[in-house]
């Protein structure tokens, strides 16, 4: 069924366009290579966490096996949690998330480690309006940006009413805000809404 799906959107959207496999971690080691090795022939641009991160060397015995690029990141953590993908190989590109790599600082230390071993970015961004700002300020700034990935989060209009600016993509692209901080802010109504708390008091 996954490969008939595949071939379907393959024929649907022509040679031109670009089809990322999302697994999500949901498969063994095995399976990742029955299936990936089934979806060759579609040429897709990568194979997303085709098994859990938590053993860098499951990622090489998949890499070694299925050719396509392999991409993996949400569930990795700080630069040394990248260390071993990228000592090894086996990734193609890396998806960190700004939210829980260590932040923008630290994500930006990750991207560039991953130039040196020509590895191409990916941030994961499965949240709103602040997190698809933080993530396009990252991506303007790194050699190896590849593909921003727009979640439907980013669509729900309860996450875009929590901030000033909504930034979607016009044909594909993002405009890339060049406004004080990430370029967004909360809105008046969110701030009104939230539990305030004062804390007084000498120092």
């Amino acid at each position: 069924m996954a490969v008939n799906r595949v071939a379907a959107c393959r024929e649907a959207g022509g040679d031109n366009m670009d089809i990322i496999i999302e697994l999500h971690s949901q498969t063994d080691v095995n399976s990742a290579i029955q299936l990936g090795r089934e979806l060759e022939p579609f040429h897709c641009m990568y194979y997303e966490e085709p098994t859990q991160p938590l053993n860098a060397s499951l990622f090489k015995e998949i890499a070694n096996k299925v050719n396509i690029p392999l991409a993996s990141g949400e569930r990795i953590y700080s630069r040394w949690g990248y260390r071993p993908f990228l000592e090894q190989r086996s990734l193609s590109v890396i998806q960190p998330d700004l939210g829980n790599c260590g932040g923008i600082t630290e994500g930006k230390k990750i991207c560039d480690q991953a130039v040196v071993y020509d590895v191409g970015v990916q941030l994961h961004i499965c949240g709103g309006p602040i997190a698809t700002a933080a993530a396009l300020q990252l991506e303007t700034v790194i050699p190896n940006f590849v593909i921003h990935e727009q979640h439907q989060y980013a669509l729900i209009p309860e996450n875009i009413e929590m901030c000033k600016y909504d930034y979607q993509p016009v044909n594909g692209a993002f405009t890339v805000p060049d406004l004080p901080g990430i370029g967004q802010e909360v809105s008046e109504e969110t701030i009104r809404k939230s539990q305030v708390i004062s804390i007084t008091g000498a120092l």
